[in-house]
């Protein structure tokens, strides 16, 4: 004879139903509420500093800890899938470009957004004027891509790319992404000489020889590229000290002189021409910079 389940056997039932819900729902909040704990963490931080109006503690290294995380690290996502897409749309004539295209929009307003809802300490005006100009650089990039879209069914997606390296919106976007990263590492270079006592910063519009090059210290070198990079208008996948540690191997090995180079930016000239410098260059040589002063920021350390 076959029992039937009684009033008490249905409450259990739903009873662990209703349990196995709330300790689901528990488990997905817990881990939404951890990331944004470990997002907040580092504004939670940048707030503290802010209070501080001592010039000198401007660009201590939470300052630029602080900053890599919640402004650098977000608009490199995009960076490196801006590149990622232009391979895809070069190497791929049958490529979805719409698709391509709509998507990378897509995440430049995303990013544009996400770092509306950031803030730097007016204290750090490098610092600040960097998350500006990165915020411009993402909506000039979302506008341009968008204005891109509705051509990308009438050209080879091979066509495309030359079509979007001549459109003045992304032109403005990739020359305001320079000049950001180039705040960013003389912020690094700012918090360099609250640690020790640096050579003058050579002009960055004035050759510069091996010999000058070779007593500055990594953080200038970085920042030397940086500013190269934005006079140059040269938008690349690698970081400005990729360059440098390729730079400093060319002029190290004798190679540069070899080939009649005399100054540095002939040095970054050839090795952009001929596609030598790499995302994670730095890491290759790293051991290289072991007596550097340098921050504790991931690009230098992991």
């Amino acid at each position: 004879m076959e029992k039937r389940l009684t009033q008490s056997d249905y409450l259990f039932v739903l009873l662990f139903i209703f349990m196995l819900v709330a300790a689901l729902g528990a488990f997905f909040f817990g881990l939404k509420l951890g990331n944004e704990k470990a997002s907040a963490r580092y504004e939670v931080l940048l707030a503290k500093l802010g209070a501080q109006d001592d010039t000198l503690n401007a660009y201590q290294q939470q300052y630029l800890v602080s900053f890599y995380h919640t402004i650098y690290q977000p608009y490199r996502e995009f960076h490196q899938r801006w590149f990622d897409s232009m391979s895809e749309l070069a190497a791929a004539p049958e490529a979805d470009a719409s698709r391509i295209l709509k998507q990378l929009s897509k995440l430049a307003a995303d990013k544009y957004d996400e770092l509306g809802k950031k803030s730097m300490p007016a204290s750090s005006p490098l610092l600040a004027d960097a998350l500006a100009d990165y915020r411009r650089s993402l909506k000039l990039f979302a506008e341009g891509l968008d204005g891109a879209y509705s051509k990308a069914d009438a050209a080879p997606a091979s066509a495309l790319v030359g079509l979007l390296t001549a459109d003045p919106h992304l032109t403005e976007a990739k020359s305001l992404a320079l000049k950001a990263e180039e705040r960013f590492y003389a912020a690094i270079v700012k918090w360099n000489e609250s640690q020790a006592a640096l050579p003058s910063a050579p002009a960055p519009e004035q050759p510069l020889a091996f010999q000058d090059w070779n007593g500055l210290g990594f953080n200038m070198k970085a920042d030397y590229v940086a500013q190269w990079l934005v006079r140059q208008k040269a938008f690349h996948p690698f970081t400005p000290h990729d360059a440098v540690s390729r730079a400093d191997e060319l002029i190290a090995s004798g190679q540069a002189s070899r080939m009649n180079l005399t100054e540095v930016g002939q040095v970054l000239e050839l090795l952009i021409a001929t596609d030598a410098v790499r995302p994670g260059d730095f890491m290759r040589y790293k051991s290289r910079y072991a007596g550097e002063t340098l921050p504790q920021l991931p690009f230098y350390t992991e």
